[in-house]
């Protein structure tokens, strides 16, 4: 919205601001940042009156949750998206496709997860909505969103995969590309839904990686910057840096109050729509390659539940003492802050890689 402004701006003024990117990313940075610290303690004493018992905790789950995370509401997401929401609405360009692309897929993954929370904290009984529904609305949302991104691409690169490293190498998947585009999105949300299982663990490698993503969403969508890295030029993509820095803003209000001890947790609400997010800007820049590396403890997270599933299901063992990951090293006597900060460095250490992929060719 406030883009329009710089229709106000001859050239040399303060209006004319408004025109660059990197400006109204830092703007909606810090409104997201300010949406937060200002709702924040309101919509949590509101989840607390609306959720007498807070989130269910499961009871197959480490045995410290049921004491140290009883009576915690859930829902927190909604604080996330409402920042986030508002921040790129305002600050980015409403006529750009792919803010409306992630908007989409943001929303639409954060009302499966309100469903799912709604359902648990009206119950009280950890079994929302079934995976069944969930994944199939997912898949619904991720086939919209990845056709639409597809319609939007250029046609060199319309239902293309980029490979990282290789200069120039596209590969061509034809309509193969639809449901490889909704598996890294319906993949990403899982996996950082799976990631959200301790205070503060998930919020912070999802705002390592957007930023990451963004970083990259800005040099692809710029002539200059592609054109001397040597990848794929999208463009338009260079306005989804605004969506991302709203992301780390609204993600810093959260985590204000997610820090250990949390007194509200996200929830499905915002872990599925994060994880979306982050699916569908990958989508969008043709990095669906590098959201694995950027965002690989969300994929060895989820990797750790197929494995220890699939294990057991075939020899009545585990390879982990429990699933995710995370849950491993709760039972070998890690304390939680020690899981969550290492897991935070792992993260930017994998973003550094990530980023790293745009120079190595």
């Amino acid at each position: 919205m406030f883009y329009w402004l710089a229709g106000l701006s001859d050239g040399g003024d303060f209006f004319n601001l408004f025109r660059y990117i990197t400006f109204r990313a830092g703007g909606a940075f810090f409104t997201a940042l300010v949406f937060g610290f200002l709702f924040g303690r309101p919509l949590i004493n509101l989840l607390r009156r609306r959720q007498s018992n807070g989130q269910p905790i499961r009871e197959d789950g480490p045995e410290s949750h049921l004491i140290t995370k009883a009576g915690t509401p859930t829902m927190g997401g909604v604080l996330i998206l409402g920042a986030l929401v508002v921040s790129t609405l305002l600050w980015a360009r409403l006529d750009n496709p792919y803010v409306w692309i992630i908007l989409f897929v943001t929303v639409s993954f954060g009302a499966i997860g309100f469903a799912d929370d709604y359902k648990k904290v009206s119950k009280n009984n950890v079994d929302g909505v079934s995976g069944r529904v969930r994944m199939g609305l997912g898949l619904i949302v991720a086939l919209v969103a990845s056709y639409w991104a597809a319609q939007v691409h250029p046609d060199g690169l319309r239902y293309q995969l980029a490979l990282p490293v290789f200069k120039n190498t596209l590969i061509n998947l034809g309509l193969l590309y639809l449901p490889f585009a909704m598996v890294v999105i319906v993949g990403a949300a899982n996996a950082v839904n799976l990631t959200d299982g301790l205070d503060g663990l998930a919020i912070m490698p999802v705002m390592i990686a957007s930023g990451t993503l963004g970083v990259i969403s800005y040099f692809v969508g710029n002539t200059v910057f592609s054109e001397y890295l040597g990848v794929h030029y999208v463009p338009g993509t260079g306005e989804i840096l605004i969506f991302t820095a709203a992301l780390i803003g609204g993600g810093l209000g959260f985590l204000w109050y997610n820090a250990p001890p949390a007194a509200v947790f996200m929830g499905d609400t915002g872990s599925l729509a994060l994880g979306g997010a982050l699916g569908a800007v990958a989508v969008a820049t043709k990095h669906e390659i590098v959201l694995a590396i950027v965002g690989g403890l969300f994929v060895v997270e989820a990797l750790s539940v197929i494995i220890q599933v699939l294990y057991f299901k075939r020899t009545g063992k585990r390879v982990f003492l429990m699933a995710p990951i995370h849950h491993h090293f709760e039972k070998k006597g890690w304390s939680e802050p020690q899981i969550v900060i290492r897991f935070w460095i792992i993260s930017l250490i994998l973003a550094l890689i990530g980023l790293a992929t745009l120079k190595v060719r």
